[in-house]
Formats: C-alpha cells, sequence, structure tokens
C-alpha cells in the first residue's frame, strides 16, 4: 500500500485505524512524548495563562501548573533549575510552599527576561 499521495493526517489516521487497541495507546503516548519534545513554538507575546494556585499543592503539582501557566517557556531549558527546586524539597526538606513560592518567581523571571529578549530581537 503507498500512502505517498495522502496528507501526513490521512496517513496516520488509516494507520491508526488499522491497530489493534495495545498499538493504539503505544502510539498515542509515543506522540504526547513526541510533541512535548518538539511543540510548537508560542509566541512570548502571549500572556501568561491565569492558573489560580490552589491552598493545598504539591511541588510536583506546582511545577505542571506553572508550565501550564507559561506555555510559551521551553520546558527543556527549565528542566535543571525546576529539578534543582524539586530536589530542595525532597532532599533538603524544605517546606513545599516556600519551594512552590521560589517556583513562580523562577517561572516568572524566566518570563521577563524572554520578553525582553525578543522585544530586543524585534528593535
Amino acid at each position: 500500500m503507498t500512502m505517498a499521495a495522502s496528507t501526513p493526517d490521512k496517513q496516520l489516521q488509516s494507520l491508526f485505524s488499522r491497530m489493534s487497541e495495545t498499538g493504539r495507546e503505544a502510539l498515542l503516548e509515543y506522540a504526547v512524548f513526541l510533541q512535548a519534545r518538539h511543540p510548537l513554538p508560542a509566541e512570548i507575546s502571549q500572556a501568561p495563562l491565569q492558573i489560580e494556585r490552589p491552598s493545598e499543592e504539591s511541588v510536583v503539582a506546582a511545577i505542571k501548573r506553572l508550565s501550564a501557566t507559561y506555555p510559551m517557556l521551553d520546558r527543556q531549558a527549565l528542566l535543571h533549575e525546576t529539578s534543582a527546586f524539586m530536589m530542595q524539597h525532597v532532599v533538603q526538606g524544605k517546606a513545599a510552599t516556600e519551594v512552590i513560592d521560589e517556583l513562580e518567581s523562577y517561572f516568572s523571571k524566566q518570563y521577563r527576561q524572554q520578553a525582553q529578549r525578543n522585544n530586543a530581537d524585534n528593535t
């Protein structure tokens, strides 16, 4: 069967429809993995989303919330620093609320710095 003439969307749809349930799940997991590694570039002019901080939140949940709040930031670039914050909590016993406060400041700072770089590039 040749798929050269069809679009990638149609190719994927055709392949997906001919897979077992296990194969479909595996393909979806891999697609989520690839999308996280290769997201579409987001414009920094995009404002951070307004996602309210819950009264009770784990450090992991806070990282997920902040990643969703700032979708324009490159997660790979933030990985080292967010891991360090996590280690402060898990290994050093720093209170989750303190670590989350610092994470919020860090994400906000990264957003401002990227916005400044983009503004400088556009002038």
